[in-house]
C-alpha cells in the first residue's frame, strides 16, 4: 500500500501547489494528450520486450502492490523443510529420502511446509540440489559453482520487469515531448483564432510534456524500483537454501546447517534460533543413532 500512499502525497503535493499558485486544475484535464501519452508508452513497452516479460511485469506489479515479500513463517517453512530433509538423510540413508524428491507433490514432508510445497520453482530448486547430493559424488565446491550460476540466471530473468520499466520510464519524457508537439501543430492550424483560444490550444499541448515527465520520475521510476526491492527480497529463499545445503554439504550437522542459511536472512526478518529450535528441530530422536542435538544444547555445551 505505501506505494498508493506515496502517489497520492506526490499528486496532493502536484495539484494543490498548482492550484495555490492560481493554476487551474480543470486545465490539467486533457485526455487526448494522456491518451497519446499512455498509448504510445504501451506500444513501445510491447515492442520492446518479449511477451513473456510483458506478463511478467503485470505479475512484478502486483508483487509490488500486494507486497508480496518473504514473511518469517515461509523462512520457518524453508527452515523446517531442509532440516527434516537432512536429517531423514544423514539417519535413514538415500533409499528412504530418494522417494520424496522425486515426488515432492506426494510426500508427507513436503506437504507439512505449504509455503514451499506450493511454490514450484523453489520446490523444485530445494530437490535438484538433494537428487545431486543423493546420487552423485559431487563436492560441495562444485555444487556451490552450480548454484551461483543457477542464482545469477534466475535473478537475471527475474531483474527483467525491473529493466523494462526503467527504461520505459526513460522514454516518457521524449514521449511527452511528441505529444507537446502534436498538440502545437493542432494549435499552429489555428493560428487565426483569439489569443485565448490560441493560448487554451497551447496550454493543452504542454500537458502532454507534463504527463509524459510526472509519470517518468514520480510513477514509473519509482515503481521500477520497487520491483527490484521485492524481487531482490523474494531471492533470500533460495540463498537460504543454498547455503543451508552447503554447510551440511561440509560435514555441518542438519541444526548447524541452518544456522549457516539463517544467518543469511534480513534481521528484520530473522526467526530467533528459539523459534527455528521450536518449529523445526523439536521432533524427537531420528534414526537408532540417538536424537541429534539441538542448537541450544549445543551452545549449553559450550558454555559448559
Amino acid at each position: 500500500m505505501s506505494i498508493f500512499l506515496g502517489l497520492a502525497i506526490a499528486l496532493a503535493s502536484l495539484l494543490g501547489g498548482f492550484a495555490a499558485m492560481g493554476g487551474h486544475v480543470a486545465v490539467l484535464l486533457q485526455p487526448w494528450e494522456f491518451v497519446i501519452v499512455f498509448g504510445v508508452a504501451a506500444g513501445i513497452f510491447v515492442i520492446a520486450n518479449p511477451l513473456k516479460v510483458v506478463v511478467d511485469t503485470g505479475r512484478a506489479i502486483l508483487e509490488v502492490i500486494t507486497n508480496a515479500v518473504p514473511k518469517k513463517r515461509e523462512y520457518l517453512d524453508i527452515l523446517g523443510l531442509l532440516y527434516t530433509l537432512m536429517r531423514e538423510l544423514r539417519s535413514k540413508g538415500r533409499n528412504e529420502v530418494e522417494p520424496h524428491i522425486e515426488a515432492p507433490q506426494e510426500s508427507a514432508i513436503f506437504n507439512q511446509y505449504k509455503s514451499v510445497s506450493d511454490d514450484p520453482a523453489l520446490r523444485d530448486f530445494i530437490c535438484d540440489y538433494f537428487r545431486i547430493l543423493i546420487v552423485s559424488n559431487a563436492r560441495p565446491h562444485e555444487i556451490e559453482s552450480l548454484m551461483d550460476e543457477e542464482l545469477m540466471t534466475r535473478m537475471r530473468d527475474q531483474m527483467k520487469p525491473y529493466h523494462a520499466l526503467l527504461a520505459e520510464g526513460d522514454s516518457l519524457p521524449a514521449i511527452g515531448i511528441v505529444a507537446a508537439v502534436l498538440g502545437i501543430v493542432k494549435a499552429m492550424g489555428a493560428i487565426d483564432q483569439s489569443p485565448a483560444i490560441l493560448g487554451g490550444l497551447i496550454a493543452a499541448a504542454l500537458v502532454g510534456t507534463f504527463a509524459g515527465i510526472f509519470c517518468a520520475y514520480a510513477v514509473f521510476n519509482p515503481l521500477a524500483a520497487k520491483v527490484r526491492s521485492v524481487r531482490e527480497k523474494r531471492s533470500r529463499h533460495y540463498v537460504v537454501v543454498k547455503q543451508s545445503l552447503l554447510a551440511f554439504m561440509n560435514g555441518a550437522a542438519p541444526q548447524i546447517a541452518l544456522e549457516h542459511g539463517r544467518k543469511t536472512i534480513s534481521e528484520n526478518d530473522r526467526p530467533t534460533i528459539d523459534e527455528v529450535e521450536s518449529q523445526t528441530m523439536n521432533v524427537g530422536p531420528i534414526g537408532a543413532s540417538g536424537a541429534d542435538e539441538t542448537v541450544y544444547d549445543l551452545q549449553q555445551k559450550g558454555a559448559a
